[in-house]
């Protein structure tokens, strides 16, 4: 049986993940592929609960410290219930943002410890890491005129252009040291030549 792939789909807001995550769940399906989809934060009631505190309104001054660490808590039961069994029964991962969005975020654009990072990675995740990352990537202007025709932005989509520059920096440093797992789509463009590069990935990694 072929080893069971765990991909993951990162990117700055208004990026096309949502629309893209479908594109590839639908490629998937074509080639008859077992697969779970699932998200992060998130993923198991628990982490979805911890998800509404580090999105919504209610906690808005949380120390980033705290942050970080509601981050990987939400991680650590994601992990355990949901993406290692998984994988253990030969399913297919595709998960929306993982530890790649942590440094992207909380490292670059909360300007946290990296080596503190690593440390909660190695902890949580053992030897766990992702197969194929899918890095969407645009100029922050571009993904913030299209996040602002969606709902309300949430606790993150309401940081400056700084914080998301920092954020996009890192994605594209952690995708040039590690180009054999992440790869950079253009996201700037029309959905179709989005797809296309999309496709050409897949199709190679598959």
């Amino acid at each position: 049986m072929t080893k069971p792939m765990f991909i993951t789909l990162e990117g700055c807001e208004g990026v096309g993940k949502t629309s893209n995550m479908e594109f590839i769940k639908s490629m998937l399906q074509e080639n008859n592929i077992n697969f779970i989809e699932t998200r992060e934060p998130g993923g198991t009631p628990l982490g979805e609960s911890l998800r509404a505190m580090l999105l919504g309104e209610d906690f808005k001054g949380m120390s980033d410290d705290t942050e970080l660490m509601l981050m990987f808590a939400a991680r650590a039961e994601h992990v355990a219930q949901v993406i290692k069994p998984a994988l253990e029964k030969g399913q297919w991962v595709l998960c929306d943002r993982f530890t790649d969005a942590t440094y992207a975020y909380q490292g670059g654009g909360r300007q946290l410890d990296i080596k503190r990072i690593e440390g909660l990675e190695n902890w949580v995740l053992g030897d766990l890491r992702p197969d194929l990352t899918l890095l969407l990537d645009a100029p922050i202007s571009v993904g913030r005129e299209r996040a602002g025709k969606r709902s309300t932005p949430d606790r993150f989509e309401q940081e400056m252009d700084g914080f998301f520059n920092r954020v996009r920096d890192t994605y594209l440093n952690r995708a040039k040291a590690d180009a054999n797992r992440m790869k950079v789509v253009d996201a700037s463009g029309d959905l179709l030549a989005v797809q296309n590069q999309i496709r050409e990935i897949i199709k190679g990694f598959m």
